[in-house]
C-alpha cells in the first residue's frame, strides 16, 4: 500500500519574490502530483468489500463483543479460550491430537480413560463430588456354588418267600403234597447313602456390566 507524498511544496512558492522563476507553478509539477495521488489511491482498499493482502492488523475487541466490528485472530483465540476454561472437557471422535495443538491454547491432559461421565447429584453420595469415580465393569453375579443337604430314611424291610414240602409214597411211587406256605426273611436296611451337589451357576463378570457406549478421545484443560 502506497502513501501519498507531495513532490512540490506549493505553499513555499507564495513567499518567493515576484519575478523569481521558481514562483511559477509548472504544469509538470501539477502532473507529477496528480500521478502520485492516483498511485496512492489505487493501492488503497475500497470501503465496500475491500480485499486485503499480506498481514493486515486491526484492534482486538473485548471478549463477548457481539457487534459488527472486525474479529481479529486475537479475539477468536480469546473467545475459544473462554469457551474452554480450565477444567473443561474436550472430546473428539476421530483425532487424538492434543487440543493445545488443535486449538492453540491451554494445557490439556487425557481424561476419563475407560469411563463414562455422569452429572453431579448433590443428593447422592456416589455422585456428589466432581471427578469422583465409582462403578465396575465386572459387577454382576459371578461364578459361585450353593451347598445342600439330603437325608434318607430307611426303616428296614423283609422279603416274603413261598415254600412247599413234598412227601413220597413209597408204595405208590409218586409224590404227595404234604405242606405249603410262606416265610419271611429277617429285617435289614439297604445301607443306601445319598450325596447332593448343585452345579456351579452364574458367569464371569469381566466386562459384563457395561452400558451401551461409544469410544472417543477426551481431554481436560488443566491450565
Amino acid at each position: 500500500m502506497s502513501d501519498y507524498t507531495k513532490s512540490t511544496d506549493f505553499a513555499s512558492k507564495d513567499a518567493l519574490p515576484s519575478g523569481n522563476a521558481a514562483k511559477i507553478v509548472k504544469g509538470t509539477e501539477i502532473d507529477t502530483e496528480f500521478n502520485n495521488i492516483a498511485i496512492a489511491v489505487a493501492t488503497k482498499a475500497d470501503l465496500a468489500s475491500p480485499g486485503f493482502s499480506g498481514s493486515p492488523t486491526a484492534p482486538t475487541q473485548s471478549t463477548g463483543d457481539n457487534t459488527s466490528k472486525l474479529a481479529t485472530t486475537g479475539f477468536v483465540q480469546a473467545a475459544l479460550s473462554a469457551l474452554y476454561p480450565v477444567g473443561s472437557i474436550y472430546t473428539n471422535a476421530a483425532v487424538s491430537t492434543n487440543p493445545a495443538t488443535l486449538l492453540g491454547f491451554g494445557t490439556w491432559s487425557a481424561f476419563g480413560a475407560g469411563r463414562v461421565m455422569v452429572g453431579l447429584d448433590a443428593g447422592n453420595a456416589a455422585f456428589d463430588t466432581a471427578q469422583e469415580t465409582g462403578g465396575s465393569a465386572d459387577a454382576i453375579v459371578v461364578s459361585h456354588t450353593h451347598s445342600a443337604s439330603s437325608s434318607v430314611s430307611d426303616p428296614g424291610h423283609n422279603h416274603t418267600i413261598g415254600f412247599q414240602n413234598n412227601t413220597i409214597d413209597q408204595n405208590a411211587g409218586s409224590s404227595a403234597l404234604a405242606k405249603q406256605g410262606t416265610s419271611n426273611t429277617s429285617t435289614a436296611s439297604t445301607g443306601i447313602s445319598v450325596s447332593t451337589s448343585i452345579s456351579t451357576t452364574g458367569s464371569s463378570g469381566t466386562n459384563a456390566n457395561l452400558q451401551p457406549y461409544i469410544v472417543v478421545y477426551m481431554w481436560r484443560r488443566t491450565a
